[in-house]
Formats: C-alpha cells, structure tokens, sequence
C-alpha cells in the first residue's frame, strides 16, 4: 500500500488449536487469523477562504488545465459553511 510506510513493521499472529475427542481417533482443529498492519500516512490538504461563506481546497492545477495524463483538472471541491445563532 503505497500510502503507508515501507518501514513500518506488520505483525501476522496465527492461533491452532488442537482437540482430541474421548477416543483421542478424531481430533477437531481450529484456527485463528489475526493481523496488525502498518498505519497510514497522514493526508494534508490546504483549504483557502474566498469568502464568509465559502471555503475551496486549494490544488496544484488550474481548473480547466490539461495535466500530464491528458486530463482536464477537476474544479476543487467547495464547503459551504453554515452559520448557527
């Protein structure tokens, strides 16, 4: 996973668990599967205040601008604030 770090150290723990019956002929096995990855890298953003009631993310490119990939910039995504008397 490219958004987490490739140091960080993951942890897989596997339970067996082994029961024989009363003629010790049948033996019943179950296991368990536990994991502990590696968390995430933190997402940063920066977001600019056009006016008392509107907030846009701020982004890289222009809105409308071809990027390397050949594709058209997204207008960034707007919040709308409320405001509660």
């Amino acid at each position: 996973d490219p958004n987490t770090s490739a140091t960080a150290k993951r942890k897989i723990t596997v339970t067996i668990e082994l029961k024989a019956d009363d003629s010790r002929q049948n033996i019943g096995v179950s296991y368990t599967v536990k994991s502990a990855l590696a968390p995430t890298n933190a997402v940063t953003t920066m977001l600019y205040v056009a006016d008392e009631e509107n907030v846009v993310e701020m982004v890289p490119q222009i809105p409308g601008q071809f990027g390397i990939a050949g594709t058209e910039q997204e207008a960034p995504p707007a919040l709308k604030l409320v405001k509660f008397a």
